[in-house]
């Protein structure tokens, strides 16, 4: 038996990040990008709606069956950390509909900054921050931030309008994640964009190889919810 056996199933890409640092709009590039290239499949989760699908689907950036949603009726975080289960069955339906899939980006529903995918979900994940959400937002860490296999600092084109230095973002990032690759991003910067397209070729061709392995970056910290609830996973 080989030691790194090749893989028979797409691989996946867990996209987390607190609600309206620019997930979907990140899915959204990735798609027009790379889907002359690779089959590509999406899985959205919300609460109680599939309001990120059909925002994926009205851009156009797919076949629109090749975009899923789950509706997790809990906290985002449940459906990609406690209990995948609703997110392993979409996948598998994807893939079982659209065989052979090369890449599948699943959204986690907007969450806060400890937020992380099980590594039995998704074989590599991202954590996304943006500009607008406060220079030092990359300083309060969290495991997302700290292990996830990549930090994207996105809509850096905001950074003059709401008075944060991108830079100093992005290279604490650095700071803060030992090595692991952070990329500063803008859907009008090609060069950002062509960054993050070359970080999911390489991280593809790692894990057809054999040579990538899920790493969990950590369990989520305790939390609170505004009705007193208090999750500690």
């Amino acid at each position: 038996m080989p030691e790194n056996p090749v893989p028979t199933r797409a691989f996946r890409v867990g996209v987390a990040g607190p609600v309206g640092t620019g997930k979907s709009s990140l899915i959204g590039t990735l798609c027009r990008e790379l889907s002359a290239e690779l089959q590509i499949g999406v899985i959205t989760n919300d609460i109680y709606t599939d309001e990120d699908a059909q925002m994926l689907r009205a851009a156009g950036v797919l076949d629109p069956q090749r975009i899923r949603a789950v509706e997790t009726g809990a906290c985002p975080h449940t459906a990609i950390r406690d209990d995948i289960t609703a997110n392993d069955l979409a996948i598998e339906d994807l893939e079982a509909d659209f065989a052979p899939l090369d890449l599948v980006l699943v959204e986690s529903g907007g969450d806060n900054l400890t937020a992380t995918f099980s590594p039995a979900l998704v074989d590599a994940q991202l954590f996304v921050l943006d500009v607008a959400g406060g220079g030092d937002v990359v300083r309060k860490g969290g495991p997302g931030i700290a292990r996830a296999d990549l930090l994207v600092v996105n809509k850096t084109d905001l950074a003059p309008h709401v008075g944060v230095d991108a830079a100093l973002m992005e290279r604490q990032g650095r700071e803060a994640r030992d090595g692991r690759p952070v990329i500063a991003l803008s859907r009008s910067d090609a060069n950002s964009v062509a960054a993050l397209c070359d970080w999911v070729r390489t991280m593809l061709a790692a894990y057809r190889s054999g040579v990538h392995h899920p790493q969990d970056p950590g369990p989520m910290a305790p939390h609170s919810h505004a009705d007193g609830t208090v999750h500690a996973h």
